[in-house]
């Protein structure tokens, strides 16, 4: 039986306080935190570090859930298509800018189908090399393979990664011819650095510092804004005349249509998080440096960085494994 006209509007009143408070209550049960990473990478440590802090911050459980698969496709396309309602959020990092370049189909959209809520942090990538290279910079290696084109090698951890990319970012700007050898992951490709198989190699320090500990590579420079702590002797690549910057970094995503108000809510809960003094060490053991600045700045980046990579990506014609 169809509703009497007259009462409609009524109805509509009623509703709208009632929509109203259900998300002033918001957060009322427990929020996801989606890893789009199998446990024990980056990702995932990054997310355990900061949980009992959201946790603390916003008064609910945390639960971190890992949902690894296609290069972080299926995590990521889980929180996509999840309910705008603040209860379901994925940790992305810079591959998520990365991969919309080299997927023909992807099932979301990496900008519009997200609320940006906040980059947690960064991590510079540093240029490593084997010590026997006659060298102990990026700028003079430049220079030694842009006499000899192709003689010397760059190992990565696989075609379309981060570190693949990385490698042709720094011959397209150094204006050198590198040979590429691409490793199932960062972890072998620093081993066969040190083993002296390669060259040279991009990774963070998170991969680099048991290496660098016992000597087995060396730092030629930083593509970070400033020196890194634990490489204070280590000029960046603009100090070398490179123009050249590039963090990895990680941050957390909403699915897209989240009320504004509670997207606020999360990002100033995450920023105080991040801005804990004594979260920093733990965040540093993992080479991440807290940065955290909410939505806009984070979107930003997102925007910067989609343009960036897909230009990489589409003129060195760098395709997935």
């Amino acid at each position: 039986m169809p509703m009497p006209m007259l009462r409609r509007p009524f109805l509509a009143a009623l509703a709208t306080p009632m929509l109203a408070h259900a998300q002033a209550a918001w957060p009322s049960r427990a929020i996801r935190i989606v890893v789009p990473y199998a446990p024990g990478g980056g990702s995932d440590v990054t997310a355990r570090l900061i949980a009992p802090g959201l946790q603390a911050a916003l008064g609910v459980s945390i639960i971190i859930e890992n949902r690894p698969g296609a290069a972080g496709l299926v995590g990521t396309d889980l929180v996509a298509h999840a309910p705008a309602d603040g209860y379901s959020l994925v940790l992305v990092d810079m591959p998520h800018t990365i991969v919309p370049a080299m997927q023909p189909r992807m099932p979301y959209d990496a900008i519009a189908d997200f609320a940006p809520v906040s980059l947690l942090g960064t991590a510079p990538m540093v240029l490593f090399a084997t010590p026997a290279l006659p060298v102990d910079d990026a700028a003079g290696f430049a220079a030694l393979a842009r006499a000899e084109p192709e003689r010397f090698s760059i190992a990565s951890g696989g075609n379309g990664s981060t570190t693949h990319l990385m490698a042709a970012l720094f011959q397209r700007v150094t204006g050198c011819r590198l040979v590429h050898v691409p490793y199932r992951g960062s972890g072998p490709a620093i081993q066969d650095l040190a083993a002296g198989q390669v060259q040279v190699s991009f990774t963070t320090m998170l991969t680099a510092t048991p290496f660098l500990q016992n000597a087995g590579i060396k730092a030629l420079g930083s593509a970070g804004a400033a020196r890194l702590p634990e490489l204070p002797a280590t000029a960046t690549f603009r100090e070398q005349g490179i123009d050249l910057l590039a963090e990895h970094w990680w941050g957390l995503l909403a699915p897209a249509r989240t009320p504004p108000e509670v997207v606020e809510k999360l990002a100033a809960a995450t920023v105080a998080v991040m801005r804990e003094p004594a979260l920093a060490p733990r965040l540093a053991q993992v080479g991440l440096l807290p940065r955290a600045e909410g939505p806009a700045p984070f979107a930003a980046l997102l925007r910067a960085d989609l343009a960036r990579w897909g230009q990489v990506v589409r003129e060195a014609n760098i395709r997935l494994d």
